[in-house]
């Protein structure tokens, strides 16, 4: 199943506590339902909805139940043209931590 596409012009207009979306390794996360729960607390999401959060995300130490748990609210991808090629998206992250087989695993980005 593909994931749909969505530029990060569309993403900067879910930046509010009713509609929050963030970019994490070229994922688009929707982070809405979410913020009441995020163990740093609300503000820190809140601070960086409708943009790219990948640096605080990995800057952070996210365990690998956190990023199991972006990939539940993974709503879409940027498109290729707009994808940071340094980066791994979230389930590119979980083939480098075991956590799905090769099979399964998708193509890294040079």
């Amino acid at each position: 199943m593909s994931c749909r596409e969505i530029p990060r012009c569309e993403v900067s207009e879910h930046c509010t506590p009713d509609d929050a979306w963030m970019i994490i390794h070229n994922d688009v996360i929707d982070v809405t339902n979410f913020l009441d729960e995020h163990p740093g607390g609300m503000e820190i999401l809140l601070e960086y909805t409708g943009c790219d959060a990948t640096e605080v995300f990995e800057s952070v130490g996210h365990s690998i139940a956190a990023r199991i748990l972006a990939e539940k609210f993974k709503i879409g991808v940027l498109p290729e043209h707009e994808q940071t090629q340094t980066r791994q998206t979230i389930s590119e992250a979980k083939v480098s931590f075991g956590l799905i087989g090769a099979s399964d695993s998708l193509s890294f980005k040079s």
